[in-house]
């Protein structure tokens, strides 16, 4: 007898990953919040700061050791990546309406899906390539819905751009994520994630770097590093149990999650075409919910078959 409901064990990093993009989204609206006032690389720097604190504290008590040197490799490579991934979004959020900035960063999961098939060696089922095609069609219909409607800044062109740059470099970042979370706890991740973001930028700092006045801004961008960190642990936790594949679609519901927030935080109008493309991106997302245990991953080395 076939069971319709999905076993906890397979539905967990996918809630999980749903829970975190809705954090994520919320700690956006917190940088870019911050960053309208310090700007985007100060803002990132303390952020990544303040994040270090929190997870490698934590991580303190679980007793922290030394990675090992393949884990070590990509906490390096991903702290790289992630930190010009960080700067180049949140440059473009100060730019840009935070709905728009976060539709149009949505090609990363398709460039994702390409990247886990090419560099992960998963064998990219049908339902993840019918999710994502979801996914994107519910954002041109939110896109179409809203662009031209609201008077862009005059650098609106560079704000575009960089959130392109951003969005091939997050899908890198995904893929990056998968790897790093087979060989490392969550804690360690996310420990090592604060501290490269800041690390790596930290030698522009002469000629960027603008320290807060106000202890409000101090406060935003605390947030927004407690935000972060929680992301960071559920994806850590995500990606160690679900193939990229699995949880990649689950990034377009960051665009419900702003249009939500914007609408209890600033009371921001939500538009039938944003209803009908959040609509699409859900059933992308429902699609792309594991329901059978075939389609739970082991935390063994992607590629493998049978994960």
């Amino acid at each position: 007898m076939h069971r319709h409901a999905p076993p906890a064990a397979a539905l967990g990093p996918f809630l999980a990953t749903l829970l975190a993009i809705a954090l994520l989204t919320l700690m956006d609206g917190f940088m870019k919040s911050a960053a309208l006032v310090v700007g985007a690389y100060s803002t990132l720097v303390f952020r990544g700061g303040m994040g270090f604190v929190l997870a490698g504290g934590l991580w303190s008590f679980q007793g922290m050791r030394w990675p090992e040197r393949p884990a070590l490799k990509l906490h390096l490579a991903r702290g790289f990546v992630g930190a010009f991934t960080a700067l180049t979004f949140f440059s473009a959020l100060v730019r840009l309406p935070l709905a728009e900035a976060i539709a149009l960063s949505f090609i990363s999961p398709l460039i994702a899906l390409a990247l886990a098939a090419l560099v992960l060696k998963e064998r990219i089922k049908g339902k993840a390539v019918t999710a994502a095609a979801l996914g994107l069609a519910g954002v041109v219909v939110i896109v179409g819905g809203r662009l031209g409607r609201e008077r862009m800044t005059d650098d609106a062109q560079l704000g575009i751009m960089l959130v392109l740059v951003s969005a091939v470099l997050y899908a890198v970042n995904l893929i990056l994520q998968r790897q790093q979370a087979q060989v490392a706890k969550p804690l360690e991740i996310a420990t090592f994630q604060g501290a490269l973001t800041a690390l790596v930028l930290l030698p522009a700092a002469p000629l960027f770097l603008s320290p807060p006045q106000l202890p409000a801004t101090w406060v935003t961008i605390a947030a927004a590093a407690v935000l972060s960190t929680l992301g960071l642990l559920l994806l850590a936790w995500s990606y160690a149990r679900a193939e990229a594949q699995v949880l990649v679609p689950v990034e377009y519901s960051g665009f419900a999650w702003a249009a939500l927030f914007g609408w209890l935080l600033f009371g921001e109008e939500v538009r039938l075409t944003t209803l009908a493309g959040a609509t699409l991106i859900v059933i992308g997302c429902w699609i792309a919910a594991p329901r059978r245990h075939s389609e739970q991953v082991a935390t063994s080395a992607p590629g493998v078959e049978g994960t």
